[in-house]
């Protein structure tokens, strides 16, 4: 899809205007697409729990939608470098819309292969809820960056708090309609995920990073070429794109494995679906409400502090969580809140620094390379987390998660000095 005159900055007299229209939009889609996201997160372990009959297998589902997350964010980028964002982000919700009624058929056929290989195809819906964030930054100057990035992510929280809290009613719909329970949500996913998909291909108009282009063209000249090819400020960004990536993989990673396994711990413990469903919604929130405080945080005192503090905080969730008792709801709350809000830390002032380091000509394509890190990442945290679990319980997974992060104070230490 190419630009047309609907795309282009002379049917715009004010960028200002038009950005705000984009966040809009974005917010739209982005409160869909929470409520799919969620859904998944909740009941995806405890339905391969519940098919195959194993703990040690429950990180399969977080680990295969999340590799699937990976592929899907190759795909978006390339995509969105190509032709834009809407298409890009339009046919990311339109495979995690098919990945999520694959998972609703074989639960009502019992198939666990075939589970599997649509959680991967679900996925695809993760990529691009978090690749719409992008969206966002692409006409925002420097300085409102990380409110830009803040406002497409606090408006996941709606449909991110609502998803995991419908898992009870949605479950009965699904009895209803003769599928199993724990089918229930993926049928909200589902439907979420189509409409998200509608409201941005008809409505993220003009296309931000294609005005973005256009707009940088005018007012500056053409970058410098290497003799490998690359603009030359390319090169000179590939530092902070390292930072970026790291600052997001490692808060990325730690957050899967400790979140995948709290609802099979919970109900290790003999809590129902109802309470596990309030923690992850509790984490959700964490995870995306913060995000207007943490976005004027980033710009008002910097990408690398705001960085550093979300190892700080993954640490005290990793230490809450290893030592709440499994019975109390309240101190897993607390860990998983705490979890959230260090992985929002990092994801908004990571996002921050890729966005301030790579130049338009392929920004879209290195975000996107990028997500695929963070998301193969997640598949590293959910797919161990079982097993970590299962050979040493919860509480070494939270604390060996928390101890991780701390990995981030040194490589930022370092970028800081240089």
């Amino acid at each position: 899809m190419t630009s047309t005159a609907a795309d282009s900055p002379a049917s715009t007299t004010d960028t200002a205007t038009v950005q705000r229209r984009i966040l809009r939009v974005l917010v739209i889609s982005q409160v869909l697409s929470g409520a799919g996201l969620a859904a998944g997160i909740t009941v995806g372990a405890l339905l391969a729990q519940d098919m195959l009959g194993s703990t040690s297998l429950a990180g399969l589902p977080s680990a295969l939608f999340t590799a699937g997350s990976a592929l899907a964010a190759v795909v978006v980028g390339r995509v969105s470098q190509a032709r834009g964002r809407r298409p890009g982000l339009a046919i990311g919700y339109l495979t995690g819309a098919l990945g999520a009624a694959g998972v609703i058929v074989a639960a009502a056929w019992d198939q666990p292969v075939l589970l599997f290989f649509f959680l991967l195809v679900y996925g695809a819906g993760t990529a691009t809820n978090l690749q719409a964030r992008y969206a966002g930054a692409d006409l925002a100057t420097p300085d409102h960056r990380g409110r830009a990035v803040s406002r497409v992510l606090v408006a996941t929280t709606l449909g991110g708090v609502a998803g995991p809290n419908l898992t009870a009613p949605t479950g009965s719909l699904a009895e209803t309609l003769g599928l199993p329970h724990l089918a229930g949500p993926f049928l909200l996913a589902g439907a979420a995920y189509a409409l998200a998909a509608l409201a941005l291909t008809l409505w993220l108009r003009p296309d931000p990073l294609l005005l973005a282009r256009e707009l940088a063209e005018e007012d500056t000249p053409a970058p410098t070429i290497e003799r490998n090819g690359e603009p030359s400020d390319v090169r000179e960004g590939r530092s902070g794109v390292v930072l970026g990536a790291l600052v997001m993989v490692l808060t990325q990673l730690v957050m899967v494995a400790i979140m995948t396994m709290t609802p099979v711990h919970m109900h290790d413990h003999g809590h129902g679906t109802a309470a596990s469903g309030l923690v992850i919604a509790l984490h959700v929130a964490a995870m995306y409400l913060p995000s207007p405080l943490t976005g004027w945080l980033v710009d008002r005192y910097g990408r690398m502090t705001i960085a550093a503090a979300s190892g700080v905080t993954l640490l005290a969730a990793g230490v809450v969580g290893a030592a709440a008792p499994g019975g109390s709801v309240a101190l897993v709350a607390l860990a998983l809140i705490l979890l959230g809000l260090g992985w929002n830390f990092g994801l908004v002032s990571g996002t921050a620094i890729i966005t301030d380091t790579v130049p338009l000509a392929v920004r879209a394509k290195t975000q996107g390379t990028v997500d695929v890190s963070i998301a193969l990442a997640g598949a590293t945290g959910g797919m161990t987390s079982g097993l970590v679990v299962a050979a040493a319980g919860f509480p070494v997974l939270a604390l060996v998660g928390g101890l991780l992060s701390l990995a981030l104070l040194p490589a930022i230490a370092l970028t800081a000095r240089r």
